[in-house]
């Protein structure tokens, strides 16, 4: 465990009693809370829970048709409710979203423009979402201690929820920075490295990619391809693509298949100095039947 990580805990309200309805998730021992909705509940919660009415930060989250990213559009209301309500009769991409408020309504209308403006510079930093957001939020004048205190929110209670909720789109790659396990991909002259992490596979900056796609690259990796060159997290080097950055791929497979321009086992693609493999690595290290 990372020593800067300490054990919490999350409750979840089933606000319906149903998994799938609306839920309420609050972590121990904090003022923040999230609101987590759907598309076709919408309508509905809005009218009867008076958490809508309060002043928070919201993200619609979507499928694209064209990318194998999420679309996701990040904003603010004092109170939400009308924001949320103009975005449902306007906003077609969104099947569900999320609102985070304080339980104690300290939030006010500059507090959210700022946890706004970092959730967007954040987003697009990660680079792991379609932004539909056309034009950046300015961060208001805020005191020194209003900032830090967004902030333990920020990071706190926001950034520990999104992944609780399968929003992962606001974390760049790893925190806990380049182990001694590096492995490493190569076909030909194309040489990549990385490492496992706790949310799928990390390639590391200067990593190279392969130009050429076989005939028989799957869809997803063809997309997520595609992703990464528009997004700029590789560059154009004559004769392959450079990594301009660390970036977090969602599972060994799809980096290898990234990184390699084809479809790809990333358990047997990735191997360290020895070409000991992944999955090899990870079979040693399984603990055996007693």
């Amino acid at each position: 465990m990372n020593n800067t990580n300490r054990p919490f805990s999350m409750r979840i309200f089933l606000a319906d009693g149903d998994p799938e309805g609306l839920k309420i998730v609050e972590k121990s021992n904090r003022t923040g809370a999230a609101v987590v909705f759907s598309r076709a509940n919408f309508l509905d919660a809005a009218k009867r829970r008076p958490e809508f009415q309060q002043t928070g930060v919201y993200i619609l989250v979507g499928p694209s048709e064209k990318s194998h990213l999420p679309i996701i559009y990040i904003g603010e209301g004092d109170p939400v409710k009308p924001r949320l309500n103009d975005h449902y009769a306007k906003k077609d991409f969104w099947t569900w979203g999320v609102f985070f408020i304080a339980k104690d309504n300290s939030l006010n209308k500059a507090h959210v423009r700022y946890l706004e403006s970092r959730l967007i510079d954040m987003a697009q930093e990660a680079k792991q979402a379609t932004l539909d957001n056309t034009n950046s939020s300015a961060s208001p004048n805020l005191t020194e201690a209003e900032k830090a205190d967004l902030d333990s929110l920020l990071h706190e209670d926001i950034l520990n929820v999104c992944p609780l909720i399968g929003l992962g789109v606001f974390k760049k790659a790893d925190d806990r920075g380049r182990s001694k396990n590096v492995l490493y991909a190569e076909q030909g002259a194309i040489t990549a490295s990385g490492q496992e992490s706790l949310t799928g596979f990390t390639v590391f900056k200067d990593s190279m990619m392969r130009k050429e796609e076989t005939n028989t690259i799957p869809a997803s990796v063809h997309s997520l391809r595609q992703d990464i060159i528009a997004a700029s997290v590789v560059i154009d080097s004559s004769d392959y693509y450079t990594f301009t950055r660390d970036y977090v791929f969602p599972s060994p497979s799809s980096a290898a298949g990234v990184v390699l321009g084809r479809s790809a086992n990333g358990r047997t693609e990735w191997k360290n100095k020895a070409g000991k493999t992944l999955k090899e690595i990870q079979t040693e290290k399984a603990p055996t039947s007693a």
